[in-house]
């Protein structure tokens, strides 16, 4: 089957199936308020453009907006993405050492491909005190932060910050008693598009729902069941993970053409995942497109009411709101 580009339906191909982001499977929405910070430097040397400008690099709040129309659609509503404060930051985040380029030993760098700083890691706890991300959290008035910046400013994809904080893809920060409230922040390369802006996403649901499952072994750790793909798991491939969908032979391989056998159409309609396997290919999920396959396998997600052996059926609610829902 063609995967419809980009928000259209696919053609039934078993009972169970599903239109793709058609609707059919709304959630209730978990409102979210994010502060969202820019390092987007103005180089007075070429001109007065914006770096992303010169270098003819995505423009963040257009890679803000499709992002947040790409989650609240794949989740069925249940992402409801609110920007509630933007900063565009003229300059450069610091680095953990104190470190911080400026316009031209930046433009050196990538004009020579080579001598980025080492660490490239951005000072996090710096960062969050500049823009009083912590005291926004714990009065409410945000629930998130999305970082944009270019090449080598030394973000993570996503990192869980506050008391009880959990791996989310990089290592938790906790703050000690400064940050009750578990929050996360995400990381955005505005060089690159919203399909690795979903990537990074979709490792934020892999740490988070491997936490969530832990404690469960065998076929009761349905997050193990979700992410089984067909080499990892011959003739009983389910939905893959981020990296591998079924059909994937290696990393990133979401364009390989085998058809293999599939319970994947059985997670729309959780937790009654009885329906049987049947013959998928990567046409499902865009033939190799990374925005494509990450929004199909971000759709199976479940997200309906009700518990299964202790744990909510809606997923999203644990990768959404770890403040509120995670233990």
């Amino acid at each position: 089957m063609m995967f419809d580009w980009l928000f259209g339906s696919r053609k039934q191909a078993a009972s169970q199936s599903r239109s793709l982001l058609s609707g059919d499977r709304s959630a209730e929405a978990i409102p979210l308020r994010v502060l969202m910070i820019t390092h987007d430097p103005i180089l007075e040397a070429h001109g007065g453009r914006r770096l992303h400008t010169h270098f003819g690099w995505h423009d963040p709040d257009t890679l803000a907006e499709q992002y947040r129309a790409d989650l609240a659609a794949c989740s069925g509503g249940a992402a409801a993405y609110t920007i509630v404060e933007r900063h565009v930051v003229d300059g450069y985040p610091a680095k953990i050492d104190g470190f911080r380029y400026h316009d031209t030993s930046y433009l050196d760098c990538w004009q020579r491909r080579g001598g980025f700083h080492d660490p490239d890691s951005a000072d996090y706890e710096r960062l969050l005190a500049e823009f009083g991300v912590v005291e926004q959290i714990l009065r409410n008035a945000i629930d998130e932060v999305w970082l944009f910046g270019f090449p080598y400013a030394g973000y993570y994809e996503s990192r869980m910050i506050g008391a009880g904080a959990v791996w989310c893809n990089a290592p938790p920060l906790s703050l000690g008693a400064a940050c009750s409230r578990r929050f996360v922040v995400m990381g955005f390369n505005y060089e690159r598009d919203v399909g690795c802006m979903l990537e990074n996403f979709g490792h934020r649901v892999e740490s988070i729902m491997s936490h969530v499952y832990r404690n469960q072994r065998g076929e009761r750790n349905l997050w193990e069941r979700f992410t089984r793909y067909d080499q990892s798991a011959p003739g009983r491939a389910e939905c893959g993970n981020v990296h591998f969908a079924p059909s994937s032979m290696r990393d990133y391989d979401w364009g390989n053409q085998r058809v293999v056998q599939s319970k994947a159409d059985a997670w729309y309609n959780f937790p009654d995942l009885s329906a049987p396997a049947r013959p998928i290919a990567a046409g499902e999920w865009g033939h190799g497109d990374m925005r494509g396959h990450h929004l199909w396998w971000l759709d199976h997600l479940p997200r309906v009411a009700g518990n299964s052996d202790g744990i909510a059926n809606n997923w999203w609610q644990y990768v959404l709101r770890p403040d509120r829902y995670l233990d």
